[in-house]
């Protein structure tokens, strides 16, 4: 129990440079003290006091704003920042040294039993409001940009960003396929008009912009086939 305290404060004041002393981080951190309290109701739930530990995490909730169901799973060096709002639910896993910022949500998609919240690897980045939802695994190294929705499984080395999240870095270099099994509509539709205006553009000898967005995404069909103007 005092081991995985020591390394949740060693985790705020490695990974917030507005920390001036460990009786700082255990007294003021709101992240820290839901982490205490979840560690004490995680121990009675994994002993079958499910009313005791449910209680434990409540009452951590209303001190904190931190919601951490005690039958999560979470590794050392875990570092909640600010942490209002944060919600982590019950089948959730979280591995080491993962960085979680306020409005995070690792919850359920409301249609899965059994394991039905997310796996996070370790050394990940969760960055403010992002959305992790459903049984999704979370690769080792990767982050997911501040307002991201994710439902699949990221890789390791990864980097998130969008509604629905998508791959744009792995591993450091920008990520080209951007073909995800998810629909979205509207940034295929953007993709259709710019090659559209781009191909205007072409007739009229205007330079288009390098930055469009046509050059990173086909449109395609509702069979899924790519389609060209």
């Amino acid at each position: 129990m005092f081991e995985h305290l020591k390394r949740d404060i060693e985790a705020a004041i490695k990974n917030d440079p507005a920390a001036k002393s460990k009786w700082e981080v255990f007294f003021t951190y709101a992240g820290v003290k839901a982490l205490y309290h979840y560690r004490i109701a995680h121990a009675f739930y994994k002993r079958g006091h499910y009313l005791i530990a449910r209680i434990i995490s409540q009452r951590a909730r209303r001190k904190t704003g931190i919601e951490i169901h005690p039958g999560a799973k979470i590794g050392e060096g875990l570092f909640i920042d600010h942490g209002s709002g944060v919600v982590i639910g019950e089948t959730a896993e979280i591995g080491d040294n993962v960085t979680i910022y306020q409005g995070v949500t690792l919850g359920g998609t409301g249609k899965d039993v059994g394991k039905r919240h997310p796996t996070i690897g370790n050394n990940v980045m969760i960055s403010a409001g992002a959305k992790v939802l459903g049984p999704v695994k979370v690769g080792d190294y990767s982050k997911i940009g501040a307002g991201s929705v994710v439902l699949k499984d990221v890789p390791p080395h990864s980097t998130i960003v969008g509604v629905p999240g998508r791959v744009v870095r792995m591993y450091g270099e920008r990520f080209k396929d951007l073909d995800q099994k998810l629909p979205d509509p509207i940034l295929e539709e953007f993709a259709r008009l710019n090659k559209r205006i781009n191909t205007l553009e072409e007739m009229l000898g205007v330079n288009a912009c390098k930055y469009s967005i046509s050059n990173e995404i086909e449109p395609s069909e509702p069979n899924g086939k790519h389609t060209k103007n």
